[in-house]
């Protein structure tokens, strides 16, 4: 790919998190300013078991430092049995639920309050474009977490938050200024408007 074409994409930006690739509608809400709490009652019908609040990073910046802990997570001994986090290049068998793969996963809300060490995450395990999303559960075993399932993939959970269609109208504005603008760079010189008469 030329630099040419990279600036062409209508997300130029490196939108992954630890190696992952954010879903295209995750993308769309945070540079919309969209990916936020949606109410606590909503999350509490998604997930009844979860009992602390959660914060929605609203910046890839953001989503990138609240991951930084699941690497702490996955390498210490004691950590990854009491979070039940690891990894799944060091297991000897397949890592599935109610373990979560630290290299398969992404963090995309976590505890408000510190100390609570609780988390939303999409887990790309079923699917690298659209995974299933999984939450913490301390409370059904607070000796040991586990993680539960949340909805079949992201696209599902983002239909019950009532954000599809927010994203997807995002979707189209960001491809119709990607449009406009390569129809614009497309276009022969000689035919260009002047910007001073309005005359090619």
């Amino acid at each position: 790919m030329t630099v040419h074409e990279a600036d062409e994409s209508p997300h130029p930006q490196d939108w992954t998190v630890r190696g992952l690739l954010l879903p295209t509608m995750l993308v769309t809400l945070l540079e919309q300013g969209l990916w936020r709490h949606p109410g606590a009652q909503v999350l509490q019908d998604v997930m009844p078991w979860f009992q602390d609040p959660l914060m929605f990073p609203g910046s890839l910046d953001r989503m990138r430092f609240e991951n930084g802990s699941m690497d702490l997570f996955a390498d210490d001994a004691p950590l990854s049995q009491l979070f039940r986090v690891t990894r799944g290049s060091r297991a000897d068998r397949p890592v599935d639920l109610p373990w979560l793969d630290a290299e398969r996963a992404v963090f995309i809300a976590v505890n408000r309050d510190p100390g609570d060490d609780v988390a939303l995450a999409l887990d790309y395990r079923t699917d690298l474009a659209d995974p299933r999303v999984v939450a913490s559960d301390f409370w059904t075993n607070p000796s040991q977490c586990s993680w539960r399932l949340v909805a079949p993939t992201f696209t599902q959970l983002l239909t019950v938050l009532g954000l599809t269609d927010r994203a997807r109208a995002g979707i189209d504005r960001n491809r119709s200024v990607h449009t406009a603008g390569s129809r614009h760079r497309g276009q022969p010189a000689a035919s260009r408007p002047c910007p001073v008469t309005g005359h090619g």
